[in-house]
């Protein structure tokens, strides 16, 4: 039976990290070097979900570009130059079983849109969908059971969220403990990480402002067929250049929560 394929939202401007994505698109923004959009694709890839489509907007003939020259960027190789030109490469990576879809769906088009127009390329009934900007420690597979086991159209996945500012307990303004990145105690937040039916399409359309969050998902939640998958894990979003500085510190310093392949 053939698996789900992984629907990844890229066309956003990223305008809060400016000084990165005026040159690039912001999944091409990077974390130990690579891509956040490579780390992502990684994470499904872990669990056997190996077929991509990519909805592309600002700046996406350069995430073309990028998986174009995959091989060029990634290995090492050997050039022969003249008349007979070829190209050697030298070594094998375990993203050669990666399909991807790259898929032009508008500058500025909105979420939901940009979903209804990849819906040619969705063969079986389940797809995932996810935003090009956030990690996650979660299990795929659990993911899909939950979904096919209770019969809706949608699944979320459900987070709870760093503090963005970290958390002080103070008692008589003296600090008791201080977390530069502790965890919010709040309910849970949509951390992306979707699952859908076929049956999504039907809420979404392929003018430019039809929207995903506010529009699809709001309707779905009136109709009763959008559950939430609580993840008990670790998640976290790249929206700031500040929590771009942080990922890339845990990549650096090998606690990247994320990183569920060797």
């Amino acid at each position: 039976m053939k698996k789900p394929k992984v629907v990844i939202l890229c066309g956003g401007r990223g305008t809060r990290l400016r000084e990165e994505t005026e040159l690039k698109p912001k999944p091409l923004i990077e974390i130990g070097g690579k891509p956040i959009l490579w780390h992502i694709m990684k994470i499904y890839s872990f669990h056997g979900y190996n077929e991509f489509v990519l909805c592309l907007g600002y700046k996406g003939e350069l995430i073309k570009e990028y998986f174009y020259n995959y091989q060029l960027h990634t290995n090492d190789c050997t050039i022969q130059l003249g008349k007979n030109h070829t190209t050697t490469f030298h070594s094998q990576t375990d993203e050669e079983q990666w399909k991807v879809t790259l898929a032009d769906t508008g500058i500025d088009t909105l979420k939901g849109s940009r979903i209804k127009q990849i819906e040619k390329y969705i063969e079986g009934d389940i797809f995932m969908v996810t935003y090009g900007d956030g990690v996650a420690d979660i299990d795929i597979n659990k993911l899909i059971t939950f979904h096919k086991k209770h019969k809706k159209i949608g699944t979320l996945t459900g987070v709870r969220p760093p503090s963005r500012f970290g958390d002080i307990v103070a008692k008589e303004n003296k600090v008791i403990s201080f977390s530069e990145k502790a965890q919010a105690s709040g309910g849970l937040i949509n951390g992306g990480f979707f699952v859908f039916n076929r049956k999504i399409f039907d809420y979404v359309d392929c003018g430019e402002n039809c929207d995903f969050e506010f529009g699809a998902l709001e309707q779905l939640a009136q109709d009763g067929q959008l559950m939430v998958y609580d993840h008990p894990g670790t998640w976290e979003c790249m929206d700031t250049y500040r929590e771009t500085q942080h990922l890339n510190k845990l990549w650096n310093e090998n606690k990247a929560f994320w990183k569920l392949w060797k």
